[in-house]
């Protein structure tokens, strides 16, 4: 089956309100050119900022992080309801960054895909093998681990509707890029891991997207493999006209 094809923009800790209203009124008409999906995670403080012009746009808008929790005492937090409220349709959970710097675990992120799902947010769920676990030949064995920890609870329905996103750890921000073959062998194994817990349907329906330092050079190549249904963009999407080349291959 054909699966759309999205394109999603991690800004991590970048612009400010003024940079991110002054990214989507450069970057609007590009996105009107494109075929695939497009989506930008952007910082917290600029969501609400920039709800509207997104949707004129025609853009998806998410945040890069969520709690477990619909409300409470959680000083620095912010709640799946709370992003519903301001506009955000989707929220990247389990990025690498936030599992190193800030120690979540796959059990963590199995409580925050729950309430975000059950806020209606569509789940970005990131994965991915570090560069001595490639080495080591465990890359399978990481993969299906953390899909396994993170989607235990999920039913089908639920499952069907999490994109995830394939970004090996020894990738991102560095200037190297998994090969077309190399991410299309990782997308593999997880559309097989979905296959053998929720059957061919769910597996074929779900989408999985490829991040790793993607550039407007490389874009093209992994969209051209059948399991790759798109790109988790950093350090490319913070610049309109590069990320135009990327939505615009």
């Amino acid at each position: 089956m054909k699966r759309p094809t999205t394109i999603i923009g991690n800004w991590k800790m970048h612009k400010t309100v003024k940079d991110a209203k002054e990214f989507i009124s450069q970057f609007a008409p590009h996105v009107k050119k494109s075929t695939a999906k497009v989506g930008l995670a952007i910082p917290f403080t600029a969501l609400y900022a920039v709800s509207d012009l997104a949707k004129e746009a025609g853009i998806l808008l998410g945040a890069q992080n969520v709690w477990e929790a619909a409300e409470g005492a959680f000083t620095g937090e912010t709640s799946a309801l709370m992003l519903k409220d301001v506009g955000t349709e989707f929220v990247l959970i389990g990025h690498s960054e936030r599992r190193k710097y800030f120690h979540e675990t796959n059990a963590l992120l199995s409580r925050k895909i729950k309430i975000s799902l059950e806020h209606g947010l569509t789940v970005v769920l990131c994965i991915g093998e570090s560069q001595e676990e490639r080495e080591e030949n465990r890359t399978e064995k990481v993969l299906t681990k953390q899909l396994q920890e993170c989607l235990f609870e999920l039913s089908p329905k639920q499952a069907s509707s999490i994109i995830i996103a394939y970004e090996p750890i020894w990738a991102i921000g560095t200037g190297k890029t998994a090969s077309p073959e190399m991410a299309e062998d990782a997308h593999v194994i997880c559309r097989e891991f979905i296959a053998k817990k929720w059957g061919a349907d769910i597996s074929q329906q779900m989408q999985i997207i490829y991040g790793g330092s993607v550039t407007p050079e490389t874009i093209s190549a992994l969209l051209q493999k059948p399991n790759i249904d798109g790109a988790l963009v950093g350090g490319a999407s913070l610049k309109p006209e590069l990320f135009a080349r990327i939505i615009n291959p």
